[in-house]
């Protein structure tokens, strides 16, 4: 099984990649941590094309994170389900504050080593302006109408809880994104 999760920032994405990497027993890639080295200084896009590709070869995995530059077009090629969470602007603010009162001065285990958790104006910039460019929207759109048979959307906490708490089944979990198209 093959899962790549996209979404907005602060969504939840490392958070369900975790999950869903226990519950079927399959790696995870959390791509912050391939497109950062420590001090969150960008690693150097050969080298991180590489640790993508490589990752990619297994026969099972959940890659976490959007970064088109980063094999995203093979990724959703190959993944047997796309996992998409637009969760609106002030929602995803939150959880980015809560995620950095919880492991502020410390590396949270989707990011680099040495990459210890921070919030600034730039990031917040990022959360609910910058990342959500109609560009940006247009790609997503893009992607959900190529693979729809695919692609799962969480588009609250409420869908991503139900999502969760699903049996392993397709039926389940693409209901659980359904109240959303209605």
């Amino acid at each position: 099984m093959r899962i790549a999760i996209l979404g907005f920032s602060g969504s939840g994405k490392s958070t369900l990649a975790g999950f869903l990497s226990r519950r079927y027993g399959i790696p995870v890639l959390y791509l912050d941590s391939v497109h950062f080295e420590a001090n969150w200084v960008p690693r150097p896009r050969a080298q991180a094309l590489d640790m993508v590709s490589a990752f990619m070869a297994q026969p099972d995995w959940v890659i976490d994170g959007n970064y088109t530059a980063l094999l995203q077009a093979q990724r959703l090629e190959l993944a047997d389900q796309i996992i998409y969470m637009p969760f609106p602007r002030l929602s995803c603010l939150i959880r980015v504050i809560r995620r950095y009162l919880r492991f502020r001065n410390t590396v949270r285990e989707s990011a680099a080593p040495g990459c210890t958790e921070k919030i600034d104006a730039e990031f917040i910039w990022w959360v609910l302006y910058q990342g959500r460019t109609r560009a940006v929207r247009r790609h997503f759109a893009e992607i959900v109408g190529k693979y729809r048979e695919k692609t799962v959307i969480l588009r609250s906490q409420r869908q991503l809880r139900r999502f969760m708490d699903c049996p392993v089944t397709p039926d389940c979990r693409r209901h659980a994104s359904d109240e959303a198209a209605l």
